[in-house]
C-alpha cells in the first residue's frame, strides 16, 4: 500500500521567539515531518510539549546555546539520528534519520559563510567552503535513498536571485560557492526538487531579507533552502511549493517553508 509523506522545511530563525508561527504553519498545512534550522536553542529547552499536543510526536534535536541549531518533529517513526559535524568545530548543524520504509532524511543548515568571499580576508567563508566539502565526500560514500533538505545558504543558478548581475559577488552567489554546490550535487547525482517542479529560469525564492521596507513589492529574493532526493526517489516526490504566505505574517522568518510531498 502507497504511503504519502508530507515533509516540511524551514529555517525558522528561533523556535522559541516563533513558536506560534510553526504551530500555525503545522494547522495549516499539516505535513507528517517538519525540519527546522535555525532552532537556537539547547535541547533541554526545546518546545516540545506543544509539538506533542499536535500529534508530532517524534523528535530529533540537535541544538546550542543562541545559535545555529537543527531538530526533525515528525508524527511518524524516525531513528538511527546521526549529527554529523562537517562543520569540524561541534556546531549544531546537521541531524540525520532513517525512516520505517527505510529513506534517510538528513537536516542541515550549511554555514552563511560572512560578507567577504575571500577565505583569507574572511575565515567565515572558508568554514562555509570546507563544510561543503566535507558534505561532498560524505555524499560520495552514500548507497542508501537519501532526501537531504535544509537552508544550503547558497542560490546555485542565476534564476535563483533576483538580480545576477549584481549579486555575482555576493556570498551565497558567487562562483566558488555555486561550483561547490554543482559538485556536491553531482557527488551523489541529487535531484534538486525545487527545479525539477520549476524549470529555469521560472521564479523561485525561499529568502527575502528582513531590510527590505516591503519585501513582497520589492521581491528581492534569494533561492537559499533546497530539497534534493537520491535520483531513485525523484519520480516519488508528487507535488512542491514554497510557503510564501509565511513570509508575511507577523514576526517573521526571513526565509519561507518548503513543503514536498512523496509517495512511496
Amino acid at each position: 500500500m502507497a504511503q504519502t509523506l508530507k515533509i516540511a522545511s524551514w529555517n525558522i530563525n528561533s523556535v522559541r521567539a516563533r513558536i506560534d508561527l510553526v504551530t500555525r504553519f503545522l494547522q495549516e498545512e499539516a505535513p507528517d515531518i517538519l525540519c527546522l534550522q535555525e532552532t537556537k536553542v539547547t535541547d533541554d529547552i526545546f518546545p516540545g510539549g506543544v509539538f506533542r499536543q499536535m500529534g508530532y510526536n517524534h523528535h530529533i534535536l540537535h541544538g546550542q546555546p543562541m545559535h545555529h541549531g537543527v531538530a526533525i518533529i515528525s508524527k511518524v517513526p524516525m531513528r538511527e539520528d546521526d549529527r554529523l559535524d562537517w562543520q569540524a568545530n561541534k556546531e549544531a548543524r546537521h541531524v540525520g534519520v532513517r525512516l520505517d520504509n527505510g529513506v534517510r532524511l538528513e537536516n542541515v543548515y550549511v554555514p552563511a559563510g560572512g560578507e567577504v568571499p575571500d577565505r583569507e580576508q574572511n575565515p567565515k567563508f572558508g568554514q562555509k567552503l570546507d563544510f561543503l566539502g566535507r558534505m561532498i565526500d560524505w555524499a560520495e560514500k552514500l548507497d542508501v535513498p537519501t532526501i537531504l533538505t535544509g537552508d544550503f545558504n547558497i542560490a546555485p543558478l542565476e534564476s535563483d536571485v533576483w538580480n545576477h548581475k549584481q549579486l555575482v559577488d555576493v556570498v551565497s552567489h558567487t562562483p566558488v560557492e555555486c561550483e561547490l554546490l554543482g559538485r556536491l550535487q553531482a557527488a551523489h547525482d541529487w535531484v534538486d526538487i525545487g527545479r525539477k517542479f520549476y524549470p529555469a529560469p521560472e521564479r523561485l525564492y525561499t529568502w527575502w531579507s528582513y531590510r527590505a521596507k516591503d519585501w513582497l513589492a520589492s521581491d528581492r529574493g534569494r533561492r537559499l533552502d533546497h530539497i534534493w532526493v537520491s535520483p531513485q526517489l525523484a519520480d516519488k516526490a508528487v507535488s512542491h511549493r514554497v510557503a510564501e504566505n509565511c513570509r508575511s505574517w507577523a514576526r517573521p522568518s526571513d526565509h519561507a517553508p518548503l513543503i514536498t510531498e512523496f509517495v512511496f
